[in-house]
C-alpha cells in the first residue's frame, strides 16, 4: 500500500513539473533618462510648483520599471521627502511643489523608476 502511495505522488509530481508551461523570457532594459531641470544656476522658492523633466527620448521597448518617484537630496543624501510619485517615467516631465526645507545650494532630485538619476546640484530658498 505505501509503495502504491508513493507511486502515485511521484507520478503526480512528475505530471506537475512536466505539465507547467514556462513563461516565455521577456528581456527587459534598465531605463536610466537623464534629468534636464533642474538643472546648474536653477533656483527654487519654497512654496513654488516647477515641472521636474527628464529626457524620454529613446527609451527600450521593455523597462523593467515604469512607475516613477522623485524624491529630494541634500548634501549627497537623498532624504524621506517624496515630491512626487506613482507617475510614468516616460511622460518626460512632472509637476513638484517645492517642500519647506532650509536654505541652501546643494540640493538635486531624484528620479527613480529604474535606477536612480540625479540632476546637478540647484538651490532652494525659503519664501
Amino acid at each position: 500500500m505505501k509503495f502504491a502511495i508513493s507511486s502515485v505522488l511521484a507520478l503526480l509530481t512528475t505530471a506537475a513539473l512536466t505539465g507547467a508551461a514556462a513563461l516565455p523570457f521577456e528581456a527587459r532594459d534598465v531605463y536610466v533618462p537623464p534629468v534636464t531641470y533642474p538643472h546648474a544656476g536653477t533656483v527654487w522658492t519654497v512654496g513654488q510648483r516647477h515641472n521636474v523633466t527628464w529626457d524620454n527620448t529613446n527609451p527600450p521597448k521593455s523597462i523593467t520599471n515604469k512607475i516613477g518617484r522623485i524624491m529630494l537630496r541634500k548634501d549627497g543624501f537623498t532624504t524621506p521627502v517624496i515630491l512626487q510619485e506613482n507617475f510614468s517615467i516616460l511622460l518626460g516631465r512632472i509637476e513638484v511643489k517645492v517642500p519647506w526645507v532650509e536654505d541652501g545650494d546643494d540640493y538635486q532630485v531624484v528620479l527613480f523608476g529604474d535606477s536612480g538619476n540625479f540632476s546637478p546640484l540647484f538651490t532652494i530658498k525659503g519664501a
